[in-house]
């Protein structure tokens, strides 16, 4: 995600979110396109849809992604993977829209990334503590079951 918020305006978005895969070349999609790319449901999009977070067009009742849309919702699964809120992700994606050289928005993508990252490793610190004390508690459960089966033996 810090990539993509290092660019200059959307179209870089989309260059810079798409440079490693072949979809770059398809200009519209499909909500059952982008379900498939990403593993994610249709409910999923339309929900993304319903918080603004994307914008497809309309053909009738079908939905028509754009490569906007495409690299909006690549950095809305990559925001969700790391912890970030919806809230905290529209924040950071309209932050596009202000056109101010990106001096705004590059300060609070990098504010919430290092918050982020605290969130983190305060995270892994309890996950470390937790699995010490379980393995632990393992431990002493396996020596009183072996204990008592010797007992029983």
């Amino acid at each position: 995600m810090s990539e993509a918020l290092s660019i200059l305006n959307e179209d870089d978005l989309v260059d810079v979110v798409s440079a490693n895969d072949d979809s770059t070349k398809k200009t519209q999609f499909t909500i059952g396109d982008l379900a498939k790319e990403f593993d994610c449901t249709l409910r999923t999009l339309r929900f993304y849809e319903d918080k603004g977070l994307l914008n497809p067009k309309r053909d009738g009742l079908n939905r028509v992604y754009n490569r906007r849309d495409r690299a909006r919702l690549k950095l809305v699964l990559m925001g969700k993977r790391v912890g970030f809120s919806l809230s905290e992700i529209r924040d950071m994606l309209d932050l596009y829209d202000l056109r101010d050289g990106q001096v705004t928005q590059l300060r609070v993508a990098l504010s919430k990334f290092n918050e982020q990252i605290a969130v983190l490793e305060d995270q892994r610190k309890d996950i470390e503590q937790a699995i010490e004390e379980l393995s632990r508690t393992v431990e002493i459960v396996s020596g009183m079951l072996k204990h008592k089966e010797a007992e029983e033996a």
